[in-house]
């Protein structure tokens, strides 16, 4: 259901307020209009976020998630606290095979 490397990364973005199609490539640098049109779909089709489109010129496209979206928020918690913390580790040790590599 959450597949490939920026899934993820556009459920964290939607997470804290509703996002302009536009805004994507800002707040997520590498990933291009293809796959982002790719995995916005792919993530509607799973019920997890919604899309809005405004009849207006040019055309204006949100997307916001849904309800069953929202409720992966304690599973997106629990993995940005991963994220941090072995960031961290990682840069102990990185720090370690440093210091050994001075010596």
């Amino acid at each position: 259901m959450i597949g490939g490397k920026w899934s993820l990364l556009i459920l964290c973005h939607l997470r804290k307020r509703t996002v302009r199609f536009c805004e994507f490539p800002k707040l997520i640098p590498g990933l291009t209009q293809k796959i982002l049109t790719k995995h916005l779909r792919e993530l509607e089709n799973h019920g997890l976020l919604h899309r809005t489109v405004f009849p207006e010129i040019p055309p204006k496209v949100e997307y916001s998630l849904t309800d069953h979206g929202k409720s992966l928020g304690p599973v997106l918690d629990c993995l940005e606290q991963w994220g941090k913390d072995h960031l961290n580790r990682a840069r102990s040790l990185n720090k370690c095979v440093d210091n050994s590599a001075d010596q």
